[in-house]
């Protein structure tokens, strides 16, 4: 019986262990594509932008609406302020802002709502059937909250940034009001990527 018990204590600790360098040596790399294929929405930067696009330069990806009340804006000048204390420009880290509200969310209103952020953001929209598709690729998720008797509604959707490193594949996320300092060590963690 102790014998057993020693056996298992060990698989324990080798489990742990194994867990821990898992951990700490960061999350497996999947290329976007895994989520979902392809997808073509409609760039505020000009023309369209597609899962093509995501290769060339470390991203920063956010869905959201222009009307949310507040995860938002704090996520997207969280975003442009890490970018700014990193002493990073758009050519180092381009930020995405993907819109999940496209009745709403016109290219002209994605344009003056990313210009408040300081410093380049990128808005991306399309049709409702571009923006699920987009939304599939990325594995995330989102839905109309009405409320009877109010004239606009709500939004919920993913909160997480997601991570896109120079060769287009998923890197991993920085979860809504994450600790700027984790933040930041996993931003330079996608730089390095």
């Amino acid at each position: 019986m102790q014998r057993l018990r020693l056996i298992l204590w060990a698989l324990v600790l080798v489990t742990g262990a194994t867990a821990t360098i898992f951990y700490l040596t960061g999350q497996p790399r999947q290329a976007v594509t895994s989520f979902g294929g392809e997808f073509t929405l409609q760039s505020t930067a000009g023309g369209s932008f597609s899962d093509r696009d995501l290769a060339g330069t470390p991203s920063l990806v956010f869905f959201g609406y222009t009307f949310c009340p507040d995860v938002c804006p704090t996520t997207l000048a969280e975003t442009t302020g890490w970018r700014a204390e990193l002493g990073l420009d758009e050519t180092d880290l381009r930020i995405i802002f993907v819109s999940v509200d496209p009745e709403r969310d016109t290219l002209e209103v994605m344009k003056e709502y990313v210009a408040f952020f300081g410093g380049p953001v990128i808005g991306l929209t399309g049709t409702p059937e571009q923006v699920e598709t987009a939304k599939s690729v990325f594995g995330v998720f989102s839905k109309k909250v009405e409320d009877p008797g109010v004239a606009d509604y709500l939004v919920d959707h993913t909160a997480s940034v997601l991570m896109i490193d120079r060769d287009g594949n998923f890197l991993g996320t920085i979860v809504y009001e994450e600790n700027r300092e984790t933040a930041l060590a996993k931003i330079r963690r996608l730089l390095d990527a």
